[in-house]
């Protein structure tokens, strides 16, 4: 029998994770909550971008959600300008004794020491109370920052340093909300956003920096974080908008986690709208945009990840991927204990369920 799953969110990753629930005979989706209002009552299909009608009808609110009676939630909504409301949704999915996997609240992929002791009981005793757990996964944070490198210090005999980049053009993501609010693209470089304020970087990227602290068994001291922005040479336009001469244009932040005044874990992120700016900041393995794994050790890494699609560019491929960590995910966070689940304590989720035939495919 296929799990009944609901889903949340119909964004950039939101859509795409749809799309797979729609077509993967593993589940059965039975609900899709949006907030966007202009969305209520359209199609599951439509949402997703497919040329099919599921009969599944778009509704407003998680309690509507819930009303489907699913096995698993797949929460996809936006985090990072609605915390708040982030948890509160989740909260309510944990106590009416359903599963959760999805891509936020970001902090919840390991919030000990980063988010409140208070919040983080609630969260647990929600999953004890309801006998549901609840996972939270990604890209970035996300299977390139605490999968793929842990993977890889594994075979190490000695690790003094992991750092993972992510490095691309954002000229092609169609996220306004993510380019101009979240990230700052066409404000002034003197006039930084909320998410390069002091100490929020720390905050986004410290759950990453915490869980493959744990993974290698240290503890951190500190977290801290530096950015740098670099001004557009001239008027120029990208999917998201406009960017005007002088406003931000390109990004680069580094988050360390710090053992006895060492930067042990390192995430960097180099944020481009156009590949001819800051030539001299790291650049990607492939056009447009790669992660990169780095380890300094015995042995030492340089592993780069490249993600492609035949239905987009490197910015659509990486979203293809996170989610597809959360959708693959859902087996084994329904089987997992009650509570907050990392991909510390869950098993090795595997590629099960998603081998097609070429005929199948690039459709």
């Amino acid at each position: 029998m296929p799990i009944r799953v609901a889903h949340v969110g119909t964004g950039n990753v939101g859509r795409l994770a749809l799309r797979q629930l729609i077509d993967d005979p593993r589940f059965e989706v039975v609900a899709v909550g949006v907030h966007n209002p202009e969305k209520v009552g359209r199609d599951a299909g439509e949402l997703a971008g497919l040329e099919v009608t599921t009969g599944i009808r778009a509704v407003s609110g998680i309690d509507a959600v819930l009303a489907s009676t699913p096995e698993c939630v797949v929460y996809c909504a936006m985090g990072d300008t609605r915390m708040g409301e982030a948890t509160k949704d989740c909260l309510a999915v944990l106590e009416a004794g359903v599963d959760l996997v999805g891509s936020a609240p970001v902090t919840m992929q390991y919030p000990w020491e980063i988010m409140p002791d208070k919040l983080i009981e609630r969260i647990e005793n929600a999953g004890r109370t309801g006998d549901a757990s609840m996972y939270i996964t990604g890209v970035d944070p996300g299977f390139a920052t605490d999968l793929i490198p842990l993977a890889l210090a594994s075979t190490c005999q000695n690790v003094t340093q992991i750092t993972c980049m992510e490095i691309a053009d954002y000229a092609t993501y169609d996220g306004a909300e993510v380019i101009f609010d979240v990230m700052g693209f066409g404000s002034p470089v003197d006039d930084p956003p909320l998410f390069l304020q002091p100490g929020v970087l720390s905050l986004a990227w410290g759950s990453a920096i915490r869980m493959l602290a744990d993974g290698l068994g240290i503890t951190v001291d500190d977290i801290v974080d530096e950015n740098e922005r670099e001004p557009a040479p001239e008027d120029f336009d990208i999917s998201a908008g406009h960017i005007a001469k002088g406003t931000t244009a390109a990004v680069r932040f580094r988050i360390s986690g710090m053992v006895d005044g060492h930067a042990a874990i390192v995430v960097e992120h180099v944020t481009r709208l156009r590949d001819d700016l800051r030539p001299d900041w790291a650049q990607s393995a492939q056009p447009g945009g790669s992660y990169r794994v780095e380890i300094t050790g015995e042995p030492s890494y340089v592993v780069d990840i490249c993600p492609t699609s035949v239905h987009g560019d490197h910015n659509h491929a990486a979203i293809v991927a996170a989610a597809g960590r959360i959708v693959n995910a859902i087996p084994a966070v329904i089987a997992a204990a009650p509570g907050l689940r990392t991909t510390l304590d869950l098993p090795l989720i595997t590629s099960r369920g998603v081998y097609r035939a070429p005929a199948d495919v690039n459709k």
